[in-house]
């Protein structure tokens, strides 16, 4: 059999194989970690109290879609650089296929719910059917996620036939020296890819709609106060809310963007930009979580109590 690079090509190709694997596991054990740690404070709660509101719901299914996720990410990423060949066993690369995409849609619906939630909870709008929602909303949360749920594993199993099909008909290995390259036509399957762009179009434009809902409900609040020349307290907690919410909302976009572009770079089979894309969204279940700790009284008091360093602690609630 023919090598398929020379010696000073095989070290590089290993050298850069072996970063790219690094950086992966500390992406994703931080992600991990930070996850884990908002499920566990929430489940800890709910023995206590014997019951959950419904922003504890949604960040209990976040959290642990995250944690899922980032677990079945790092194994993914692991075969798909260092044994590539294995993915090919057994249907292993259906099967972890799948699963991402399960977690994957989990954690993208489960976010567009919290800003669902929180645009529900805060803005303010003479509506009926908005004050409907309000009035209603603590019944619907878990019909959200249930809904989520059921929706990401559709997508999953649609991945899992769409996978197994390509592999089964059009695989075609060639070396990459530990990155592999196959040359499956993806391009065959376009009915699963219009309907998994169509579910992170749907779950986009719930979280657009939130964002613009919020900000035209802060614009009118702050504008009835210059009005009326009146200090109202709730301002500080409208703008503080705003704050969060548009954070959230330039890590969704960044993290949709991601999505879209592993979406369409896969049809072409370009390895090496995926890679690169995945870098970049395995940082979104990391520090948007970290973002919703500091959010959250309670997750924030206890992360700070369990941070040994005083200095992290200052710069963590200044910088967060």
């Amino acid at each position: 059999m023919e090598a398929c690079h020379s010696p000073e090509q095989s070290n590089d190709t290993s050298y850069a194989d072996t970063t790219v694997v690094i950086v992966i596991t500390l992406e994703v054990f931080a992600g991990m970690w930070i996850n884990a740690f908002i499920v566990s404070v929430i489940c800890v709660a709910w023995v206590r109290k014997k019951t959950l509101n419904s922003n504890e719901k949604i960040l209990l299914f976040l959290g642990s879609s995250r944690f899922w996720y980032l677990c079945i990410a790092w194994v993914y990423s692991i075969f798909l650089v260092i044994y590539p060949n294995y993915l090919y066993v057994h249907r292993i690369f259906p099967l972890l296929n799948s699963a991402q995409n399960f977690f994957s849609y989990s954690n993208l619906w489960f976010s567009a719910s919290l800003f669902v939630f929180y645009c529900i909870k805060i803005a303010n709008f003479r509506n009926s059917f908005f004050i409907y929602l309000k009035g209603k909303i603590d019944r619907i949360v878990p019909w959200l996620l249930l809904g989520s749920v059921l929706f990401s594993l559709v997508i999953g199993i649609i991945a899992y036939n769409a996978t197994d099909k390509a592999l089964s008909k059009n695989l075609n290995f060639t070396c990459q020296g530990g990155i592999w390259k196959s040359n499956i036509r993806i391009d065959q399957h376009f009915l699963p890819h219009f309907i998994i762009g169509f579910g992170y179009a749907t779950s986009f434009t719930a979280v657009i709609l939130s964002t613009l809902l919020l900000l035209f409900s802060l614009w009118r609040h702050k504008r009835n106060m210059q009005t009326n020349s009146m200090k109202d307290l709730s301002m500080d907690a409208h703008i503080k809310a705003m704050k969060s919410i548009l954070s959230f909302f330039i890590m969704y976009s960044t993290n949709f963007i991601c999505l879209i572009l592993i979406l369409i770079y896969s049809m072409k089979n370009e390895s090496d930009v995926i890679f690169l894309t995945y870098l970049i969204q395995y940082t979104f279940p990391s520090f948007h979580s970290l973002v919703l700790i500091f959010s959250n009284p309670n997750l924030e008091k206890r992360l700070l109590g369990i941070l040994p360093c005083g200095k992290c602690k200052v710069f963590l609630k200044r910088e967060l």
